[in-house]
């Protein structure tokens, strides 16, 4: 069957109304996610400085998981399709069209004529192939590039300019999540090295931005790419990107990076804490926030621990959250607490926030009935053992220290001692692949529900190790099914499932919070929250 651009129309209808709601400016900004609010036409020329809070030590987009790198690796690659921020749908990108098979098991896309990489090689089918075949052999950082991968049977080269990709089975999520940084395409050059040099050294893509120079640590810088000319189809500026250069510094610290806002020495800063709201409010700067979909901040349970095995044990966990103080005390104004697994930007988002009700006394009702008796210092024991767990996190915003330092204090009242870990963000990966840790705090962004497949299906990486159950034949289900009512049911099933088995806490929706100099105008979210530059420029 002949494809439109978007094949599940009444799926995405509510996604309209969430997506428009959810974007919320403040201080001196206007309209919907874009910053700048001056007159006259846009100006070509100039560097965009971005301060940024972390780096992820790579600078491979089909690797990166990290917002703050995502940021600027985004810029050097094309998506074969783009989502609309606004109402969820699926528009060209690379593909000026595609074809999809009645039962979602076949995606023949028809790409763009004269379209070229940064090294002057062009896009063809056989670079899509080449791409796709070889994301399987990403390892440890390219989770996401495989999951949205999971099932493929073959890619297929049907002409110079079309490709076929075809699953075993049906695979409702595959439009969206070529849409994704994660599938950008990169040139041949640049699939035929390892994924440890592409971190490294960085990738040949086709986007309107080329990598100048990575300075782990410290800075990636980017220059325009001349002669772009096939950006997506959501982008107001035919051609070239309005911008010469941009500049992503990593300072860890958010009131320096909102000081360096305030002085002019950066031209936006990610993460803006909200310590910093009101000082940034005053001055020549907009805030600039939107809700991110997919799994929410929470605490990622080991279900193969043998604490967190006991459900009573990780049911308490969920119960003895406070997640509406840890929202208001500790992000940005306009931040929700969680009220599923996903957020409610999400589609096919379920509201299960009467399981999700901080109650303290069914925590410490629960404990008691897992056998866990009170301490005398605080901390329950059995069989001679204290009921401690470890959080391990990671410094990639400056809410998750005080957010868990919270929860620290939320779970000592019902007698569970934690202890907080802090590692580097390059390590964020490795750690969940090793299987060594308690608990961590994290979340996934992916505007599809097929994020919790990715996330908590047993049937592929699992690193949270679950137990075989019916949440897989739910997860399953949902990817295989192109009819949105039962893929609603499903998904809501697998929250439901998630939430109640407490396989994984959920405690707050991550908001995206940007601050933008005044001179910075047009600098819009894409739809995962994250930013697309192409049509920025300052004046």
């Amino acid at each position: 069957m002949t494809a439109l651009p978007d094949f599940r129309p009444s799926r995405w209808a509510p996604l309209a109304a969430l997506l428009t709601t959810s974007v919320l400016l403040t201080a001196c900004g206007s309209g919907d996610d874009a910053s700048g609010g001056g007159s006259g036409p846009a100006k070509s020329g100039g560097t965009l400085t971005f301060a940024v809070g972390s780096d992820a030590g790579c600078v491979d987009p089909q690797q990166v998981a990290s917002n703050d790198t995502i940021y600027s690796v985004r810029q050097i690659v094309d998506s074969l399709t783009d989502q609309d921020p606004r109402t969820g749908k699926i528009v060209p990108w690379l593909a000026k069209s595609w074809d999809i098979s009645a039962d979602a098991t076949t995606f023949t896309f028809h790409l763009r004529s004269g379209v070229t990489f940064s090294d002057g090689s062009k896009l063809t089918a056989q670079v899509v192939k080449d791409n796709f075949d070889a994301v399987p052999e990403l390892g440890a950082l390219g989770t996401l590039a495989e999951g949205y991968l999971s099932g493929v049977k073959s890619t297929t080269v049907v002409d110079p300019l079309t490709v076929k990709v075809a699953f075993k089975q049906p695979n409702a999520q595959f439009l969206q999540a070529t849409s994704t940084h994660s599938l950008g395409i990169e040139s041949s050059a640049s699939v035929k090295r390892s994924p440890q040099q592409k971190c490294s050294d960085g990738v040949v893509g086709s986007g309107p931005f080329v990598l100048k120079q990575y300075v782990q640590n410290q800075s990636i810088a980017l220059d325009k790419r001349t002669g772009y000319d096939w950006g997506s189809s959501l982008w107001s500026k035919k051609g070239e990107a309005y911008l010469d250069k941009l500049v992503f510094k990593v300072v860890p610290e958010a009131g320096v990076r909102a000081g360096s806002l305030q002085s002019g020495q950066v031209d936006a800063i990610s993460s803006v804490g909200k310590a910093n709201e009101a000082a940034l409010k005053g001055g020549q700067v907009t805030l600039q926030s939107r809700a991110n979909p997919g799994v929410v901040f929470g605490l990622g349970l080991n279900n193969s621990r043998p604490l967190l095995k006991d459900a009573k044990v990780r049911q308490a966990i969920l119960a003895a959250v406070d997640r509406k103080q840890i929202a208001d005390t500790v992000f940005p104004t306009g931040t929700q607490p969680a009220t599923s697994v996903l957020a409610h930007t999400t589609p096919d988002y379920t509201d299960l926030s009467t399981d999700l009700a901080f109650d303290a006394a069914k925590a410490k009702s629960l404990l008691d009935e897992a056998g866990w008796k009170d301490g005398s210092d605080g901390v329950r024991a059995k069989d001679g053992k204290k009921l401690s767990l470890t959080i391990s996190w990671f410094p990639n915003a400056a809410t998750n220290q005080p957010a868990l330092e919270l929860v620290q204090q939320q779970l000592k009242a019902v007698g569970i001692d934690v202890v907080l870990k802090q590692l580097p963000v390059t390590q964020f990966a490795t750690t969940l692949q090793s299987g060594d840790f308690d608990v961590v705090w994290a979340n996934t962004t992916r505007a599809d529900p097929d994020i919790l497949r990715s996330s908590f299906s047993t049937q592929l990486a699992n690193f949270y190790h679950l137990p075989a159950s019916s949440l897989d034949t739910a997860l399953s289900a949902q990817a295989a099914t192109t009819d949105t009512a039962k893929r609603r049911q499903l998904v809501t099933e697998a929250q439901q499932l998630i939430v109640r088995n407490a396989y994984n806490v959920p405690v707050v929706e991550l908001q995206t919070q940007l601050g933008v100099s005044n001179k910075v105008h047009d600098l819009t979210f894409d739809s995962g929250s994250r930013i697309q530059l192409h049509d920025t420029w300052i004046g």
